[in-house]
């Protein structure tokens, strides 16, 4: 028997999530058990502890889209038990139960082996959020990106993604705007490397001018929306804007001329299906470049038995930096 956040339907159509004793056989299918030793939040894992959000598929569920811990037992030739390993997406905790339990079974492919400098628990102080991160940065640097030339716009910057971004950024050099809606965030974001702070409603509305000063040389956007938008608009001549995710509006109210007359780039960033050559290039970079100790700083720890709380709390914007779930705490 193992804890699980079990997540059940009732016949009204509601949810209801908690902590249950399950048998390990109730597990899916999969080349790899893994004794789960932390997992983390995100928003969809939010979701997928309420209403579901569209993202499950069938209850009872276990969400935890994210996992880090040591192989109990392999039939995949890549993986022996005690290995650490850790997991992002692959629609994992989404349509597949998922890291809030002490076990979980997976496909060999979808995990990764996790870097000797870090611990599982930083692994999920990084998580989906970080590896984000770390995707978008790479993907800037690839388009041009470089210290010394501007400022770089952090977007939702005391969020899950926009914390590690920002912290990542600032330790490779790069002077960092970081963009919130809660001023008491403020010396939070400078103490991760934030040397500007932009108000949100200060970048957040829609301008009818579709060129304005050229401000940033890149940008991390969590946002999306009227805001993304108006980024846009400010971004440098060949500057990059990844777009990550959508917490502001799925609607995209811009006009193609930054693209014209600046030549600017817009990048989709993905790592829900990112293979795993990539993968293991952007969770070395991590382990590289992400200090620990401003990980650790902008971490907080949370068990099993706190999630059905936390999950609505994420939903309104109420987390900040990530959040750390010791599934055996």
């Amino acid at each position: 028997m193992i804890n699980a956040l079990l997540v059940e339907k009732n016949e009204d159509g509601k949810t209801h999530a908690g902590v249950q004793q399950i048998d390990e056989s109730r597990l899916p299918e999969g080349d790899v058990t893994v004794a789960v030793e932390y997992s983390t939040l995100n928003y969809k894992d939010g979701l997928c502890i309420g209403p579901g959000g569209g993202l499950v598929r069938k209850y009872p569920h276990v969400p935890g889209i994210d996992f880090a811990g040591s192989v109990e037992s392999s039939a995949d030739d890549r993986y022996k038990p005690g290995d650490k390993v850790v997991l992002t997406g692959w629609r994992v905790g989404e349509n597949r139960w998922g890291g809030y339990a002490q076990k979980a079974r997976v496909k060999a492919d979808w995990l990764v082996p996790l870097p000797d400098s870090l611990s599982t628990r930083d692994a999920m102080a990084v998580g989906t959020a970080g590896l984000t991160a770390m995707l978008a940065i790479l993907a800037l640097k690839d388009h041009g990106l470089v210290p010394g030339n501007g400022p770089v716009l952090v977007t939702g910057a005391s969020g899950g993604v926009g914390s590690v971004a920002t912290a990542i950024l600032a330790n490779q050099g790069f002077e960092v705007a970081a963009v919130t809606g809660r001023p008491e965030s403020a010396d939070y974001l400078k103490s991760i490397g934030a040397t500007t702070i932009v108000a949100r409603e200060d970048i957040n509305e829609t301008v009818k001018r579709p060129l304005e000063s050229e401000t940033w040389s890149g940008c991390v956007d969590a946002v999306g929306g009227a805001m993304l938008a108006r980024v846009l608009g400010q971004l440098k001549y060949g500057a990059s804007a990844a777009a990550v995710g959508l917490a502001g509006g799925a609607n995209l109210p811009a006009t193609v001329i930054p693209f014209l007359l600046r030549s600017i780039n817009l990048l989709g960033i993905d790592s829900v299906m990112k293979p795993f050559e990539d993968r293991v290039i952007a969770w070395n970079q991590i382990a590289q470049d992400l200090p620990l100790d401003m990980l650790r700083a902008i971490s907080s720890d949370a068990r099993l038995q706190d999630l059905p709380q936390l999950g609505k709390d994420i939903l309104k914007g109420q987390v900040k930096g990530r959040v750390i779930v010791d599934v055996n705490a």
